[in-house]
């Protein structure tokens, strides 16, 4: 029985069992796995799309793991299955990963209806691994309806699993800063919710919290959305809610929420918007990661790189210097007749700004 035939005949051991071996396919670099790899994304494909795609981020010790446990087992209960990619963060000495979600989530891990999935992030940047995005599609395709992204411990800038997800839900502690810290850009401004958890260590700063954080939501909406000037009901607004996931309560209202949240975007377009807009831009980036891996593998880029590298660390060559240097001498893969050169990209690329740098020679 092949992996994809597998992955659809349904729950059971042989689904969970084929669902890893395909992520882990997924997740290798050699290149007749890749290979593999496409044509497993290929079958499974027609299977996909039909989930609630959940993005959970927020800093070092929020309680992300247990609020995603909380809201697995609450939502099991209520008849949905659960698929959690968790995303641990790789040492940037040794390179090695803890991955330690399933025991953090071990009554979640037991339940037949949940699927928990950790993976190292190999020094991808944004907060989750290189092919997350692949692994949603084959827990879409095995049949889990609510598709749950939980990041590595983020800072303001790591905002890659908002262009993944449906939805994009920070976690906050009660006393994470004042209204300035609050305002500042970066995920707070891409949030969909807000979540305070661990409120009930101290009601009154939970409370406090809300209060700054709806505000500050309210100023970042109008920023370069004028839709959102006026309280249109028909237009999801970013809310803050609190909870305490350990103590399980406030699941109901958050759930509630996403629905409302869901809803409306449905109802608007922007729900298929989005996602169409998502596909583009997964496209683009693994054409970038592509061009990257070809311009280390070209054959007088490899005969360049060590002098240039030499002349790099001995100080006598400018960094931007030596990259436009090794650019120059990218011929990139060889195309058929006819075809445009790999290192050329189409004005009305569909990437903001790409055509651009690739004119000026940028790092692809």
């Amino acid at each position: 029985m092949s992996l994809a035939t597998a992955i659809l005949a349904g729950p059971g051991p042989a689904q969970r069992r084929a669902m890893a071996k395909a992520i882990t396919l997924l997740e290798s670099t050699r290149a007749d796995h890749r290979t593999q790899a496409d044509a497993l994304l290929g079958e499974l494909l027609p299977h996909t799309g039909r989930s609630l795609r959940l993005g959970i981020s927020g800093v070092p010790g929020v309680g992300k793991s247990t609020f995603i446990e909380a809201l697995g087992l609450f939502l099991i209960e209520r008849g949905h299955r659960v698929a959690v990619l968790a995303v641990d963060p790789s040492s940037t000495v040794s390179g090695g990963s803890i991955l330690g979600d399933k025991t953090r989530m071990e009554r979640l891990s037991m339940d037949e209806r949940a699927y928990i999935r950790p993976s190292p992030s190999s020094g991808t940047l944004g907060g989750v691994a290189e092919k997350t995005r692949e692994a949603m599609l084959v827990c879409e395709a095995a049949g889990f309806d609510i598709v749950i992204v939980e990041t590595v411990g983020v800072g303001q800038s790591e905002t890659a699993v908002a262009g993944m997800t449906d939805m994009y839900v920070l976690l906050q502690l009660p006393n994470a800063g004042d209204e300035l810290q609050a305002i500042k850009k970066g995920v707070m401004e891409l949030a969909d919710l807000v979540v305070i958890n661990k409120a009930d260590v101290d009601p009154a700063a939970a409370t406090r919290a809300q209060a700054q954080i709806m505000s500050s939501l309210r100023l970042l909406g109008m920023h370069g959305r004028p839709e959102h000037a006026a309280h249109d009901e028909t237009l999801w607004h970013p809310q803050a809610l609190q909870l305490s996931a350990l103590k399980f309560q406030g699941l109901s209202e958050f759930w509630l929420a996403v629905e409302q949240f869901r809803r409306l975007q449905s109802a608007s377009g922007r729900w298929d918007e989005k996602r169409q807009q998502q596909a583009l831009a997964w496209m683009w980036e693994r054409i970038q990661g592509g061009l990257k891996a070809a311009f280390m593998a070209d054959a007088a880029v490899r005969a360049q790189l060590p002098a240039t590298t030499a002349r790099v660390l001995a100080g006598q060559l400018a960094p931007s210097s030596a990259a436009r240097a090794l650019l120059s001498a990218f011929h990139g893969p060889a195309l058929a007749p006819g075809s445009s050169s790999p290192n050329s990209v189409s004005p009305s690329s569909p990437v903001p700004g790409l055509a651009s740098e690739a004119a000026s020679g940028a790092a692809p």
